[in-house]
């Protein structure tokens, strides 16, 4: 996780996301932590995950706010590094480009330029990440806040990710998968609807059959680009849906590399 650029998408053309995802997964030294069209979550996801870079659209038809909006949110934020913010746009105005300047980002990347494409944007913050990594240098006051806040953290990023796939926030299943996948980040064990059962006072059976509907719904009512796009792991053919255990240790994993 030391060596991995940590990078915020912040970008409202779906084709665009996929590409920039599918980039970032065959590589081994950048790291996606959010993908988002909002430009007010946009803001929220900077304050929790303190990417190392923002990869910011300036216009977010398909979304909400605009890239500006973002950037005017940073410059009122206290962060212990702020994250290098590229700008990736299709808007040509000068005005609105010393606009973005001024507000602070850090390079402004046309859409237009004969050799843009997502691959030349990441290769762009490869070539800076050694000077950026060496900015992001959290204060003491971080380092002593850390082992409180992780928790929260994590709670609120496996909240985001289960949002993004669809999982029913009023399913029973709901608090038992966000349980397993803390635990199994602390502690990977074999025996966790066990364990998640004796906590809720309920039988492993129930915990089980719970976190398994749970997921089964969001793979019959989520758009499939939606799942395809933010759930990267294989899935066997025959069962169509990831198992619990499949699952859980996916995102797990996921969310303890990134932390």
């Amino acid at each position: 996780m030391e060596n991995k650029l940590t990078i915020l998408l912040v970008e409202d053309d779906r084709q665009t996301c996929k590409e920039f995802i599918n980039l970032v997964d065959n590589s081994d030294d950048l790291l996606l932590v959010g993908v988002t069209n909002n430009a007010f979550k946009a803001v929220d996801l900077i304050r929790d995950r303190l990417p190392d870079a923002v990869i910011l659209d300036l216009e977010l038809h398909s979304g909400s706010g605009n890239g500006l909006n973002v950037l005017s949110a940073l410059k009122d934020m206290s962060l212990s590094a702020s994250p290098y913010i590229l700008v990736t746009t299709n808007n040509s105005s000068a005005v609105t480009y010393d606009a973005a300047r001024k507000l602070g980002a850090d390079f402004i990347m046309s859409k237009h330029q004969p050799d843009y494409s997502e691959k030349t944007a990441l290769e762009f913050l490869r070539m800076l990440s050694p000077v950026i990594k060496s900015n992001q240098k959290p204060s003491t006051a971080d380092s002593e806040e850390a082992p409180e806040y992780y928790e929260k953290r994590i709670t609120r990023r496996i909240i985001s990710e289960l949002n993004l796939i669809g999982v029913n926030q009023k399913s029973v299943g709901y608090k038992y998968l966000i349980d397993g996948i803390i635990m199994t980040i602390k502690n990977p064990t074999q025996n966790l609807c066990s364990v998640i059962a004796k906590k809720y006072g309920k039988t492993e059976c129930s915990v089980e059959r719970a976190i398994q509907n749970a997921i089964n719904r969001a793979w019959a009512t989520t758009d499939i680009d939606d799942l395809l796009t933010y759930y990267t792991a294989k899935i066997s053919s025959s069962k169509g849906v990831p198992t619990l255990t499949e699952f859980i240790f996916y995102y797990a994993n996921k969310l303890k590399n990134e932390y």
